[in-house]
């Protein structure tokens, strides 16, 4: 059993600056996967790279799963309850950008935290990545990790890192 991964874990990564498999930081998730990574060598910041020298992972399982019918035979899905799903998702993905406008938009340059996997967050800070834009700082998870709320969606990050 393998243990599941979460932000400051340290990972196996292809490096795209030293060219090499090396040790990194995660410092964001997507899902259960890592998203972006730190090089604990040259302390670079890039998206996650599956290290060269492990096997790429088979297609084929997600392939079948693909092309295999979505229902059994005997049973079909109305368009009617897929598009109130697909309605519904819409409405709540709208509600979350109008929440995320009514506490970020009209804010000042200095309302926002620079982030950083050093720096520490609380709940309701206002947070200014890099990558990801301008956010909030939905909940601490733990001493090391918090949900962070940017326009496109939540995303788990690493904050008070401390640098030895």
């Amino acid at each position: 059993m393998t243990k599941k991964l979460k932000p400051a874990d340290e990972i196996d990564s292809y490096c795209t600056k030293c060219k090499l498999d090396l040790a990194h930081r995660i410092i964001s998730m997507e899902g259960d996967k890592p998203h972006k990574v730190e090089c604990q060598t040259c302390h670079s910041h890039h998206l996650y790279r599956r290290p060269k020298s492990v096997a790429e992972e088979p297609r084929v399982a997600r392939a079948k799963a693909a092309s295999a019918p979505s229902s059994s035979p005997g049973k079909s899905s109305t368009p009617r309850s897929s598009s109130a799903k697909a309605m519904a998702a819409a409405q709540a993905e709208n509600q979350r950008e109008r929440d995320w406008e009514r506490r970020v938009s009209g804010k000042g340059v200095h309302d926002f935290k620079p982030y950083r996997t050093t720096t520490s967050f609380d709940a309701n800070d206002l947070v200014r990545h890099l990558k990801f834009g301008d956010g909030y700082v939905v909940r601490v998870i733990d001493k090391n990790k918090i949900e962070v709320m940017f326009r496109d969606g939540i995303r788990t990050l690493a904050h008070g890192i401390e640098m030895a």
